[in-house]
Parts: structure tokens; C-alpha cells; sequence
């Protein structure tokens, strides 16, 4: 590794103690966050040798990228980043919030280096198939990350440094991609990290002009994938709490609106918690909200709201099977117990990839199975396995022999709980 000491997020540089996690061998000293990202990396049977799989042909590339939003925001991408990866010799990548490299552009002589590693447009370069990487770890932790030579997880990919920035969309807050730079030691500086945080934003906040004004009176949840939700509603975006983001969810769902008592069923695992109790949230809710929006007998929103799990309920009742995967960002609301979101959240997921295995596109199955919720989904791994061509069979095996061996083993133990209730 080189003298540099990489910088994180905060621009606070520093090295962990050493390690030995690792089948009780001592690693070269890393930071927790390239720790963090090798144990991951190890938890997903990734490969030390092996190389970034092919995930799109070219025809499903030209066409996914299309559609896809990110390509509104290449422009901007190219004039803020494009310049400086060809003249210093680097490459600018964008992928999306599956891994997998849409846009691999930049000096002529690294993409040709970059091919030997499978960097290119098409591969999948997610922590799960490719281990730790600028990209793979920037969509993994969320947040901007650079990644320097020696704490990539594989030998070969060692001769390169990269810089990684999620990128988002401004409205919702879904999780797009990630844009990424790569190249040789010159970019083992902060200000690399810096320069794709500034463009990460620039990005974002074309597509918010690009975006559609939202309808006057609009109210929008975002839930999926989120330990909190997100509320749009006149033009105020509010974070809201652990408990108003589930009653938020069950009002939504239920737009006819609930009664006290059953609402305190919905919430409350614990039948022991009073009317006063929840009267108190709503009372605290409604403050937030405005009286003009929360009602009451039955407890009610007074405006139609568009949740995204329902969105995704919608295109799977439609038959839209690509369209739901490609707009479901996660289970919903993952560390909530309350009785009535546990229920709409395995729903959910169980009838997406039901329709997932059903459907036995390798595409789909892959974006499931290379995801926090389905890394130990058994089910879809086993019909990825059936479904990838056989030229790109190896590592899928593995990975469904190492999930069937753990579920035989715990057979006699207690029951794993479902992958997508696992957060």
C-alpha cells in the first residue's frame, strides 16, 4: 500500500489495527471501513482470483441504459469528469445501484489495461460479485469512499485507486448508482474523493431540474429501503421518526381510513400499550403535518398519497415484473416490528420474487440476489443458477453450494429468518 494514508468521508486519515479475520491469518493493516467491506466481501464467497462477472450483452446494455434515469445526468457528468480521466489517463465509470457498470469511459490505454480485470460496460462490480472497490462499496455503505491499491479485495485489481460517490434521485431519495473514478496512484489524493462528491451532487441536481414540478397538493412516502421514511409534501421534504413512518405507512395503505383500536393492533406488538399512548404519536404526527392532512374518526389522510410500495404492488399486479425489481429499493421499512408494516413488507417482497423466479430472467434474478436482502435468498439463488448461461455458472454455484450447505447445517438449530426480513 502506499504511504498516503486514504482519507474517508470526514477527511479524517488513519489506518486500523490489524486484522485477523481472515481464516486466522494477519491481513495488511487497513481502515474499519475496507475491513468492514472485506468482510462482507468473504461473507459473500467472492473470490480472491476470480474476475467481475458479465451481467449485460450489449444489446440488454444499450437498451437498460436508455431507460435508465442516470442517462439524463451523463451529460454533466461527462463535462465535469470526462475531461480530467482522458487527459490524466484515468477512467470515468457510472453504474448502477446494482453494481453493474453502465458507462465505462475515459483515456484510451486504461480502458484497454482495464478489460484484462472485466472494468468495463456490462460487468457487475458489486461488493457481492466483485469484492471491495470504489463503486461496489460506495453503493454498499451509501456514501462517498475511495478505495487505494492494496485494500482492493482482489490481487489483480490492485494496481488501480478509485473514488466512488452514490448518486441519488433528489426527490425520492432511491438509491440510482454510483459515478466513479479510476486509474493509477496519481489519484491517491483526497482531492479525487472531493472531485466525485462535487460531481455526485452536480448530477443530482440536474436531475432535479430535469424532473417533472410535482401536481399541486401531491403528497409523496418513500419507505422502501429505509430505516425512516421520507414525506414530500408542498414543497417540504420531512424525515420522519421510527413510529410515524409506520403510521404513515398503515394510513397509506389504508386510505378509507382506521379506527383507534385497530391502528393500536397494527402498530403494538405489545397488547399492553394504551389509546393514550398512541393518541400521543398521532397528536405529535399531526403537529408535523398540519391538521389539514391527518385526520381523525376513523384516523385518516386527507389527501391521496403515492407510497412507493405500493407503486411496486401496482406494476406487479400489472405484470410489469421488470419495472416493480427495478423500482423496489428494498424491503419495507427493514428494522420495523410493528404487526401491520410486517405484514404489507413480507407481502411484498414474497409476491416480487415469486414473480422474479417465475419470470427465470437472469438479469432480474441477479439485481435480487446481489442485494443485502437477498444474499441468502436460497430460493432465487438456486433459480439464478438454473437461469445464467452456462459460461457464467462457477461463481453462482458456489455461492448456492455455500447457502445450501449453512441451511443443512442449521436445519437442527433454530429457524434463519427470511433473507428479505434480514437487515
Amino acid at each position: 500500500m502506499c504511504a498516503w494514508k486514504p482519507y474517508d468521508l470526514d477527511g479524517e486519515a488513519g489506518l486500523s489495527e490489524a486484522t485477523t479475520w481472515r481464516g486466522g491469518r494477519h491481513e495488511p493493516t487497513v481502515r474499519a471501513l475496507v475491513a468492514e467491506s472485506w468482510r462482507r466481501s468473504e461473507r459473500a464467497r467472492v473470490s480472491r482470483d476470480g474476475a467481475a462477472p458479465t451481467e449485460l450483452d450489449e444489446e440488454e446494455l444499450a437498451a437498460y441504459r436508455e431507460e435508465h434515469p442516470l442517462a439524463a445526468a451523463m451529460p454533466v457528468i461527462r463535462e465535469l469528469l470526462g475531461a480530467d480521466a482522458r487527459d490524466g489517463g484515468h477512467l470515468l465509470a457510472v453504474c448502477d445501484a446494482a453494481g453493474r457498470l453502465l458507462w465505462v469511459e475515459g483515456d484510451p490505454a486504461a480502458l484497454r489495461q482495464a478489460r484484462r480485470m472485466n472494468f468495463t460496460a456490462g460487468a457487475g462490480w458489486a461488493e457481492a460479485a466483485a469484492g471491495t472497490n470504489a463503486p461496489g462499496t460506495a453503493l454498499a455503505v451509501d456514501r462517498p469512499v475511495q478505495v487505494v491499491s492494496a485494500e482492493h479485495f482482489r490481487p489483480p485489481v490492485r494496481e488501480w485507486t478509485c473514488a466512488a460517490a452514490p448518486l441519488h434521485d433528489p426527490r425520492s431519495g432511491r438509491l440510482l448508482g454510483a459515478v466513479d473514478l479510476t486509474g493509477g496512484e496519481g489519484l491517491a489524493h483526497p482531492h479525487s474523493l472531493g472531485l466525485v462528491r462535487a460531481v455526485a451532487r452536480a448530477a443530482e441536481a440536474q436531475l432535479a431540474l430535469l424532473a417533472p414540478a410535482p401536481a399541486p397538493g401531491r403528497v409523496r412516502l418513500t419507505a422502501l429501503g429505509r430505516g425512516e421514511a421520507l414525506l414530500a409534501v408542498d414543497g417540504r421534504r420531512l424525515r420522519l421518526s421510527r413510529r410515524h413512518s409506520e403510521i404513515l405507512v398503515v394510513l397509506a395503505h389504508r386510505p378509507e381510513g382506521v379506527t383507534g383500536e385497530e391502528l393500536l393492533t397494527l402498530l403494538y406488538e405489545d397488547g399492553s400499550v394504551t389509546p393514550v399512548t398512541l393518541r400521543a404519536e398521532l397528536s405529535r404526527l399531526r403537529a408535523l403535518l398540519g391538521p389539514e392532512l391527518l385526520r381523525s374518526r376513523p384516523y385518516r389522510l386527507a389527501r391521496p398519497v403515492e407510497a412507493d410500495f405500493a407503486a411496486v404492488d401496482r406494476r406487479l399486479a400489472s405484470g410489469a415484473v421488470a419495472a416493480a425489481a427495478g423500482e423496489y429499493a428494498g424491503p419495507l421499512l427493514p428494522g420495523s416490528t410493528a404487526p401491520g408494516v410486517v405484514r404489507l413488507r413480507e407481502r411484498l417482497a414474497d409476491r416480487l420474487r415469486a414473480a422474479l423466479v417465475a419470470r427465470a430472467d437472469p438479469r432480474l434474478l441477479a439485481d435480487w440476489a446481489y442485494t443485502a436482502w437477498g444474499e441468502e435468498d436460497v430460493e432465487v439463488w438456486r433459480a439464478l443458477c438454473a437461469a445464467v448461461p452456462t459460461a457464467q455458472v462457477a461463481p453462482v454455484r458456489a455461492r448456492l453450494d455455500a447457502l445450501e450447505a449453512e441451511l443443512s447445517a442449521g436445519a437442527t438449530g433454530l429457524q434463519r429468518p427470511f433473507p428479505h426480513t434480514r437487515r
